[in-house]
């Protein structure tokens, strides 16, 4: 049986920048998409992922963490911890062929674990209404609306969290 695993990997690593590359074209295409009726073009990629790139979630306040499935990179997700109590999920991704097969509850539960290890006691993140599917996994996990944490960009429309146990 093919199982995930899930360890941190550095947000520049090739597989990493492979794999956030990915979420991003994903993500953008469903947003230009919906708005313009047209896919994201390749230079708006670029200047999106070197927009990206500045708010990577890098060490001491932030993780990437990637998911394999049969030892091949699949999905990633990041996390970034906002104050001593409270860490940000961001950059959930799994590849379209890989999904439905449990990658999205592997990188929630590792996400979960390491933002309980920096000692935060609730976790939230930021999502688009059009990202019905995304919506759905977190509120099967637990997540609930809450009150915008942080300004938002142009793209963000919902805010969930929930609470950790164990913390």
């Amino acid at each position: 049986m093919t199982t995930w695993t899930v360890s941190p990997q550095p947000a520049g690593s090739p597989e990493s920048a492979g794999l956030l590359r990915e979420y991003l074209v994903d993500v953008a295409d469903r947003w230009y998409l919906l708005h313009d009726g047209r896919r994201c073009a390749p230079e708006e990629i670029e200047r999106h992922l070197a927009e990206m790139r500045s708010e990577d979630p890098v060490p001491p306040d932030g993780l990437l963490l990637v998911a394999r499935y049969g030892g091949e990179p699949a999905g990633c997700v990041g996390l970034r911890r906002l104050d001593a109590g409270t860490a940000e999920l961001c950059r959930m991704f799994v590849r379209a062929d890989r999904r439905g097969l449990g990658g999205s509850g592997a990188l929630l539960g590792a996400a979960e674990e390491a933002a309980r290890a920096w000692g935060a006691a609730r976790i939230v993140l930021e999502t688009r209404r059009d990202l019905v599917e995304a919506r759905a996994l977190y509120a099967r996990h637990g997540f609930g609306d809450v009150s915008p944490y942080k300004a938002g960009d142009a793209y963000s429309e919902v805010w969930l969290g929930r609470e950790l146990t164990g913390a």
